[in-house]
């Protein structure tokens, strides 16, 4: 029997573009990855190849069709998830792009948001956007290349250049050049789109000088997107589902209601929660941010935003050498006491949610003559936890305090991880049976813009556990650890070099 209704999900992400072919069910029934280089010119720079960003994806999608094809599987749409906030401008004429994609994590633009902030616009940017002025955002990536890039700003006010995160780059390669588009999650990360109207407000572009007739047209994310350009693959496709990737997360956690939270643990760290259809606005320096916008009805969330979590572990492997696989970080980990007294704060680029510290630098504290590989690794995964910890206090101090979080990303396979987490947080955590929410997401919004599912209460009922983790923290260890991790913090965020 041919598998039909099956859905290509496009997972675009910072260290390498997979594809992944789900049965109208949620199981998978084909898979493609594959990683591309990271560029660091400077100190605090990260940038993409974008002709590696699409290679990549083109590849997986070929090798994923290739393998859902050879089941008999017909694939119904594509959904597309990807890296939030990374910048390209390209030429509307021949699709090329200008420069180097400017990744998340990107520091550059530093200066230039302390003196917006100096000049008074962080009231008006964050009550628009719900989001803070820090180089994370798209805002400053796409007038950086436009004052930096020769003869870039007159392009743009000739109407010749494009902007777009990964999502819009990638729509408007894979149809040719005929839909320049982006959901309103996408939109939301930029600090371009008012979050209470949904729209480009002319008073951000003018804060940060962009053009709007660069801009890309802003669509729900179960929408119209197009479909893929004739020969690109074996048939054409609707591009029927967008998401960025915390957002599609959230979705493929099914955290449609009001007090659903969610995290993932990719190369960084993000917590949402959702707010319903009332944007609240933090106290404690959590981001406000569209979590979904879905047949006309639209949900906020409340975000802390980690740069390095499964980072700090590609940093053991790449960086230091002391691992040859992630999967080795589990036993190391467990083969080190409670009380080893060894803290990293893998502020590689930066702090972000609740310290907002661009120019802050990793860490280690507690070494001693007997600290060992192990104990590094062990300090990582501990990091993402107790990072993770700072968020949910956050969101307590903004009166709210979840009793439960949905946990995935590729960290999450590590029950170590999961059971020190649930620790840390004394809350439970849950861990869901298909670990790969993200591309889920997106394959959910193309499900539901194509008619392969009817609500959003169909897939809540889909939705399946794998595993809960319940606080086994002794309080005593629990009250020293978080103390020590305080300390760590505010001894990285006073370093100046």
């Amino acid at each position: 029997m041919p598998l039909e209704n099956c859905i290509l999900s496009i997972d675009q992400g910072t260290t390498s573009s997979r594809a992944i072919v789900f049965a109208a069910d949620s199981s998978i029934v084909a898979v493609a990855q594959q990683e591309f280089s990271q560029h660091y010119p400077n100190d605090g720079w990260v940038e993409h190849d974008p002709e590696d960003i699409w290679s990549t994806t083109v590849n997986v999608c070929k090798q994923a069709i290739a393998q859902a094809t050879a089941k008999d599987a017909k694939i119904a749409a594509i959904g597309v998830t990807n890296q939030r906030e990374t910048t390209l401008v390209w030429d509307k004429k021949t699709g090329k792009t200008l420069y180097n994609a400017i990744v998340w994590q990107d520091r550059r633009t530093a200066e230039q948001c302390r003196k917006l902030q100096e000049a008074g616009q962080l009231t008006a940017v964050q009550e628009r956007t719900g989001l803070l002025l820090d180089p994370y955002f798209s805002a400053t990536k796409v007038a950086w290349i436009l004052d930096n890039v020769e003869g870039a700003r007159q392009k743009a006010d000739a109407n010749e250049l494009a902007f777009g995160t990964v999502d819009s780059f990638l729509i408007w390669r894979l149809t040719g050049g005929k839909v320049h588009a982006t959901d309103v999650t996408n939109a939301s990360r930029t600090n371009l789109f008012n979050i209470h109207t949904l729209s480009w407000d002319d008073k951000l572009l003018d804060i940060f000088n962009v053009p709007k007739s660069m801009l890309p047209e802003v669509k729900e994310c179960a929408d119209d997107f197009g479909h893929t350009v004739e020969g690109l693959f074996s048939y054409s496709m609707p591009i029927a589902g967008v998401a960025g990737d915390q957002q599609a997360a959230s979705i493929g956690q099914c955290c449609f209601k009001q007090g659903d939270i969610k995290s993932t643990y990719g190369t960084g760290c993000f917590v949402l929660l959702n707010t319903g259809e009332k944007a609240l606005l933090s106290k404690n320096k959590l981001l406000t941010t569209v979590a979904y916008s879905i047949k006309g009805q639209t949900h906020y969330a409340l975000e802390g935003s980690i740069f390095i979590a499964g980072a700090a572990v590609q940093w053991l492997r790449d960086g230091l050498k002391i691992i040859q696989n992630a999967s080795e970080t589990e036993a190391m980990a467990k083969s080190i006491p409670d009380d080893h007294g060894v803290f990293l704060v893998p502020a590689f680029a930066g702090l972000g949610t609740p310290y907002w510290a661009p120019d802050a630098r990793g860490a280690i504290f507690g070494l001693t003559r007997a600290t060992s590989g192990a104990h590094l690794a062990r300090a990582a995964l501990e990091s993402v936890c107790l990072q993770t910890s700072d968020l949910l206090k956050a969101m307590s101090e903004d009166g709210v305090n979840p009793k439960k979080i949905r946990v995935d990303g590729g960290m999450v396979a590590n029950s170590w991880v999961c059971q020190f987490l649930a620790g840390v947080l004394d809350i439970t955590v849950e861990r869901p049976k298909v670990m790969e929410t993200t591309a889920l997401g997106a394959a959910y919004l193309a499900g539901l813009q194509v008619g392969i599912y009817q609500s959003t209460d169909e897939l809540a009922s889909m939705n399946q556990i794998d595993n809960h983790f319940e606080p086994e923290m002794d309080a005593i260890n629990h009250e020293k650890l978080l103390k020590g991790w305080a300390s760590a913090i505010q001894s990285t965020l006073g370093f100046k070099a």
